[in-house]
């Protein structure tokens, strides 16, 4: 962390120019950091005493040009890449690519594949969802929230790694379904796992709702309101906690969400505090889908879970735009093709980038002590921003 000073005429100086005191604006850069910490993100500010006057936040420092790489690669190596910018929502994000790329050959996946694909979204949301859940309080000085949190993302990590082989990037997307047939039995240990996580949720409630000290670092700290939401593009839980009840999930149904009941969590309050309580209350919600989902599937006659393909897969020529809520917000996939087995151009509008800009007007005027609680409720993954 680096400063530099910068003699002005600040807020201070104003109020007591009758004297002739000049104060000094402070510029102050939190970041970069080096990039094995959990982002790597700048933020310049600039301080009048311990009040942030101005706030810019400066990304691209991890940025790979997986848009480019796109280019390189085929429409099954794409997936690859794709799962990689939010590496908390791997499955979502891959799920966004194929989505795509069976929309441009009017391709029809069967209905096993559909509902299991909406079962493991849900799951990876909550795996999201409950990683902020326990690193949010860490950042405003509470420990014990995430060894919590790790505890039931251990239950889940367990059924995922058994379907799909990965802890983080599952891979198991493919064009036309998924990898491969669901383990004998599995079904019934996702079952057990969302059961175990549901009955043990109340632990984290009740450990971080009910302390005084975190309600007060929170409640009417950093507020987003309506209007900065729909002028900055911000979506997911962080827009549905100052009142923006939208989610594509309902709006605008993809696999298996429209014929499931699906529950919007919103607040109103567009603090802190509203967006940690979304994000806690969207855990019960999704665990709640995923039950449907399984109950689903149980009842599902056996089947194919994807469709066989050629060994040189092409996509027709021309253009489409699928998106998807993944865990963190809206994500959007704008696919161009030639007519040939690479991508001629994928566009990525990943959720992290446009939620994290809206920082320049949420941390003016706030005291530099809630910068970081204001910072870590904008729940975002750095990879997310730059791709």
């Amino acid at each position: 962390m680096t400063t530099e000073r910068i003699v002005g005429i600040g807020a201070g100086a104003l109020a007591e120019k009758d004297d002739g005191l000049a104060t000094e604006d402070m510029v102050l850069n939190i970041g970069p950091q080096h990039p094995s910490t959990h982002g790597v993100l700048r933020l310049r500010l600039v301080l009048d005493g311990e009040r942030i006057t101005s706030a810019e936040p400066i990304v691209g420092y991890m940025h790979r040009g997986a848009e480019k790489l796109f280019e390189a690669r085929d429409f099954r190596q794409i997936i690859v890449l794709a799962n990689r910018h939010d590496w908390l929502s791997a499955f979502s994000s891959e799920l966004g690519v194929v989505l795509a790329v069976e929309r441009m050959l009017g391709m029809e996946v069967p209905e096993r594949a559909t509902w299991t694909r909406t079962l493991l979204a849900e799951l990876n949301r909550v795996l999201n969802h409950l990683m902020f859940l326990g690193s949010y309080p860490l950042e405003v000085g509470a420990i014990t929230p995430i060894f919590y949190a790790f505890r039931e993302r251990e239950a889940l990590q367990a059924v995922m790694e058994e379907v799909s082989g990965g802890r983080m990037h599952y891979m198991f997307n493919r064009v036309g379904g998924l990898k491969e047939e669901l383990p004998a039995g599995w079904t019934v240990r996702a079952r057990t796992a969302v059961a175990q996580v549901r009955s043990r949720m109340s632990d984290i409630d009740d450990l971080i709702m009910g302390n005084e000290i975190f309600r007060a670092r929170t409640r009417g700290v950093g507020v987003l309101t309506r209007e900065q939401i729909l002028q900055y593009g911000v979506s997911g839980p962080i827009a549905r906690a100052s009142g923006v009840d939208f989610d594509l999930r309902r709006d605008e149904p993809y696999l298996a969400y429209g014929e499931l009941d699906t529950r919007v969590v919103t607040r109103g309050e567009g603090d802190c505090l509203a967006r940690f309580e979304c994000l806690l209350e969207q855990v019960h919600a999704s665990l709640d889908l995923a039950d449907a989902c399984l109950d689903r599937l149980a009842d599902l006659p056996p089947g194919p879970i994807n469709q066989r393909l050629p060994k040189v897969l092409k996509v027709p020529e021309g253009a489409t735009y699928a998106w998807t809520e993944n865990p963190l917000g809206l994500n959007g996939y704008y696919l161009v093709s030639r007519g040939e087995k690479t991508p001629w151009r994928m566009k990525l509008r990943s959720a992290s980038f446009n939620n994290i800009q809206v920082l320049s007007e949420m941390l003016p005027g706030t005291l530099i002590a809630d910068m970081v609680a204001i910072l870590g409720s904008m729940f975002f993954v750095v990879g997310d921003i730059d791709k």
